[in-house]
């Protein structure tokens, strides 16, 4: 019997664990004030007839705070890649030079600031509900067990002390993220 709990539990947790590690992926691509190749994580490219991420074909790197240069291993990639970063709906202009694919990144204005915090705040939300779903399942689990009711209550309150943990370590990413985003 508690090796069923123990596992329950350390499955909870795990789930927990992947909410918070998809929220750090999905806050990389909401942009803060400089540029970063993350922010274009999103972005597939039409490589011989199958959407490839754009890493996979180029080389993404930053010069300076305000451009990404993108050196695709293929010249004759550079139209699709000028199309993927279109299709991304991340807000940039692509320019090519022949050789490379670069993007300014223009500065934020308040009101984009608000707007992207309000992107990461659905973002933590989305991480809060996965989190509090993994509750909800892991108690589920626990009361189809035959056990005791203080054994029920005793690891019922540990999956919440779990949640209740997971949910503020979200908030304090959430919080770096809005003061990214803010700082100019």
């Amino acid at each position: 019997m508690e090796d069923e709990i123990e596992f329950i539990i350390d499955t909870a947790k795990e789930n927990m664990e992947k909410a918070i590690d998809h929220l750090k992926k999905q806050l990389q691509n909401i942009r803060a004030g400089k540029a970063n190749p993350a922010m274009l994580g999103s972005v597939m490219v039409e490589y011989y007839g199958a959407q490839t991420p754009l890493q996979q074909v180029a080389n993404v790197n930053t010069p300076d705070a305000r451009t990404i240069s993108i050196q695709p291993f293929e010249k004759s990639l550079i139209k699709d890649i000028e199309k993927g970063i279109m299709l991304a709906n991340l807000g940039f202009n692509p320019m090519n030079n022949g050789e490379s694919v670069i993007i300014n990144v223009p500065p934020l204005t308040e009101e984009r600031r608000k707007q992207l915090t309000k992107q990461a705040k659905a973002e933590a939300e989305d991480a809060k509900i996965g989190v509090r779903n993994d509750r909800k399942s892991a108690n589920n689990e626990l009361k189809k067990l035959d056990i005791s009711e203080d054994l029920l209550r005793d690891a019922e309150n540990e999956v919440q002390e779990l949640t209740d943990a997971h949910i503020t370590r979200i908030d304090a990413i959430l919080e770096n993220k809005e003061k990214e985003i803010m700082t100019i």
